[in-house]
């Protein structure tokens, strides 16, 4: 049977739409069953905490459980490739973090590309570090500790959390645009750091601010800056380390990825949760009790942070030859 041209026209357009309505109706069903965020870190810390917050508050907007999936090893690696081998469904997500963009160019042989095979959904929070030294260090500023690491070089022990960690680059990034010569002593996390620049063994550390702030209130720490661009609400008289080395900034993050090529309706859907979280006093007060600053933006925003970061430590990782363990 030939059908008539107008007729067939009007067939032809409304089947052209079919695979945009269904897509629209899958977001608009989704989620229909139990969705998995993989957080590449063990429980308990900052990155678990922030993941948990999200979860709770999606599994109550959205109608169905948000599952926490601690993956933990190689520096978050592990994780990241059970999120990038999923289903781009929506259904198995990633809390990402700045070492993912650091591990992009410490790696070289990773089984993915991280900012091409994970899609940025959104952010969750800024963290900043702190530079601070044990208080035998006769420095009370930054000026005067640059002074002092150059009178002395070869000298100084500076603590990270480990070879490629946010505290290890950060501290690099700082020997880069100063010149100094400190020597770098990884530890396996961030206590046994803490206990040792306590104790005299190293002089120096950028620490997480949230791990830090305690011992820095009961006078055993001694914070010479900030990373971060501005001052931060709980030391309000430490300057930030712009102030002495302009263009140094530096902070860990967190937010929410998925597996490539994700509905964009699914995305934007939970982008849009996301923000409404941060935007909860509840969700705002906890999250700064880790130390973080919520950070509302788009997809797009998000890719754009990831996008920088990458290059940024990429650059810093080569300057200072940083090798993976």
């Amino acid at each position: 049977m030939k059908l008539p041209r107008r007729q067939f026209l009007h067939l032809a357009a409304g089947a052209a739409t079919l695979p945009a309505v269904s897509r629209i109706a899958w977001a608009q069903a989704y989620p229909s069953r139990p969705v998995r965020i993989i957080v590449p870190a063990p429980p308990g810390g900052s990155l678990d905490i922030a993941a948990r917050l999200m979860a709770q508050w999606l599994s109550e907007r959205l109608g169905q459980p948000f599952v926490i999936e601690n993956r933990p090893g190689a520096a978050t690696n592990v994780g990241t490739d059970v999120v990038v081998r999923a289903p781009s469904d929506g259904y198995t997500l990633l809390l990402v973090s700045a070492i993912n963009a650091v591990n992009a160019t410490l790696y070289e042989k990773l089984n993915f590309n991280f900012v091409r095979d994970i899609a940025p959904v959104a952010i969750i929070m800024r963290v900043p570090f702190v530079m601070e030294v044990n208080p035998t260090v006769p420095a009370k500023t930054v000026p005067e500790f640059i002074a002092y690491a150059k009178a002395n070089p070869g000298v100084i022990n500076f603590a990270s959390t480990g070879i490629g960690s946010g505290t290890h680059v950060v501290g690099e990034l700082f020997k880069i645009m100063t010149g100094v010569n400190l020597v770098h002593v990884p530890y396996r996390g961030e206590a046994p750091a803490l206990t040792d620049l306590i104790g005299g063994q190293v002089q120096v550390f950028f620490g997480t601010l949230p791990g830090s702030i305690e011992l820095i209130r009961a006078g055993k720490l001694r914070p010479l800056a900030v990373t971060t661009a501005k001052r931060q609400g709980v030391l309000p008289d430490i300057p930030p380390l712009s102030d002495f080395l302009t263009g140094y900034e530096a902070s860990g993050w967190s937010g929410l990825g998925a597996p490539k090529a994700t509905p964009a309706e699914i995305v934007e859907k939970l982008n849009k949760e996301i923000n409404a979280a941060l935007a909860d006093p509840k969700i705002k007060a906890r999250l700064a009790d880790l130390g973080g600053t919520p950070l509302v933006g788009s997809p797009a925003d998000f890719g754009t942070l990831l996008a920088s970061d990458t290059e940024k430590w990429g650059k810093v990782i080569r300057v200072a030859n940083i090798k993976a363990e």
